[in-house]
């Protein structure tokens, strides 16, 4: 598994950041790094306000409307590869700024769809912006994995991914404002039909939110362009050779953590995704809260709000308990609330789902670091598969399916099997085994 994943960005952030924490430079890198989270989990969320609205739009079954964001993940499993070499052809910051550059060519992507009223053109669009996102994730989160102690690395993840989850608070407001707020939808009676007329108008309504978007990810994109982030030198020479001939011999399945990670990555996301995609749906409905899609973001908002709540609070706790208990608790937690969600009703169902944020909080960043502990000269690899890992919230369109045919309410029942698998990681599956020794030994 060393050849195809290996990438000069993640690689050489190891090298790269352990100077920069030697002369005590790295923090402004982590602060600006800090921003690129913000703005990936903030185009992410309006996703959420976005389907409802396109599914209306476009009269759209929940499996099509979900297809929607499962083409947006699948982009994580097809442009991984692709950008691990980009990363090794032309170096970390220009990397970076090539990623927003992509994103905002796939925000202008939907301008276009949201002006000829296409469907496909929105699924393209998509797709460009998370490619785009692909290219930071495969850099950032190992850098910021590696870039301090490895006895911290949770700690230190799960506190940047704070920022990842202020953008996604801040995301339904906006989507609810913007996109919602302007529509005919989003200010309907949920089950209302609109007309040919008012279809069209609430397709253009998405124009200006993105154009907005578009100009805050070149403006970014200018500023890392200009920033004197720590030297992160690309492959060749003599340091590369050097860790090839390190990594010679090593076999990534000797480690079980990083084995029963990735699919622990990928099941996870299938939870998280499938209730934000799905949760403005839920909430709108007359026995859980009897909203409008437009009141019902502002709710969307709290669930994600809990996120970014639960990220400060997993970090403190993981100064005082081992990262896997923690992960454990969250697991339990979740499931629990999930299982409330699926067979109460009313406002209990509602503020179940809500609650579910705070314990999915601290789930990604922790799998991602207990699965690269221990790696060694292997981290690179083991980090280029989890984050094409994410790919899983591809398979939200099997819970749409679900919700045809058992039920939006039973769907959740997805959710909390997911749960489980990922407290099987807490307890069991993220204990190391012996250091890797080579493949045949």
């Amino acid at each position: 598994m060393a050849g195809p994943i290996a990438t000069a960005g993640t690689a050489a952030a190891r090298t790269g950041a352990e100077a920069a924490r030697d002369r005590g430079g790295y923090r402004p890198a982590l602060s600006l790094l800090a921003s690129l989270f913000f703005m990936w989990g903030f185009i992410t969320v309006i996703n959420n306000t976005l389907l409802p609205h396109l599914r209306s739009v476009f009269d759209l079954d929940y499996t099509q409307t979900t297809l929607i964001e499962s083409v947006w993940f699948i982009a994580y499993f097809v442009a991984s590869i692709p950008a691990a070499k980009l990363i090794e052809r032309v170096g970390y910051q220009r990397a970076l700024v090539t990623g927003l550059g992509i994103m905002a060519l796939g925000t202008l992507g939907m301008i276009l769809a949201a002006h000829r009223v296409s469907y496909a053109i929105t699924l393209t669009a998509l797709f460009v912006i998370a490619s785009g996102i692909t290219l930071l994730q495969v850099a950032a989160n190992p850098y910021v994995a590696v870039v301090g102690p490895a006895e911290s690395a949770p700690t230190r993840l799960n506190l940047v991914q704070a920022f990842n989850s202020l953008g996604t608070t801040l995301a339904p407001l906006f989507g609810g404002y913007l996109i919602l707020g302007r529509s005919a939808l989003g200010n309907a009676a949920a089950g209302a039909t609109l007309t040919p007329a008012e279809r069209l108008a609430d397709a253009q309504s998405v124009q200006l939110p993105y154009l907005i978007v578009a100009v805050v990810l070149v403006v970014l994109a200018a500023v890392i362009a200009r920033f004197p982030l720590p030297a992160i030198s690309g492959s060749g020479g003599a340091t590369a050779r050097a860790a090839r001939a390190e990594r010679a011999g090593l076999s990534l399945w000797r480690h079980r953590n990083l084995v029963l990670g990735v699919p622990a990555i990928f099941i996870y996301l299938i939870a998280e995704i499938g209730v934000s995609n799905l949760f403005i749906n839920f909430v709108s409905q007359p026995e859980i809260g009897d909203l409008t899609h437009a009141q019902a973001s502002r709710y969307l908002f709290l669930l994600w709000g809990g996120m970014m709540v639960g990220r400060f609070v997993g970090s403190y706790l993981m100064q005082r308990r081992p990262a896997e208990t923690v992960l454990a608790g969250a697991a339990i937690g979740a499931c629990a609330v999930m299982l409330v969600a699926t067979f109460a009703t009313g406002h209990l169902a509602l503020w179940a789902l809500i609650s579910v944020g705070l314990f999915h909080a601290i789930m990604f960043p922790t799998i991602f670091t207990l699965g690269i502990r221990g790696l060694g000269p292997l981290t690179e690899e083991g980090a280029g598969l989890l984050i094409m890992a994410i790919a899983g919230g591809s398979l939200v369109v099997v819970q749409g399916w679900a919700a045809d045919r058992y039920g939006l309410q039973h769907s959740f029942l997805i959710t909390a099997a997911c749960e489980l698998y990922v407290l099987f990681y807490a307890l069991w599956g993220c204990r190391t085994g012996a250091a890797a020794r080579p493949a045949g030994a």
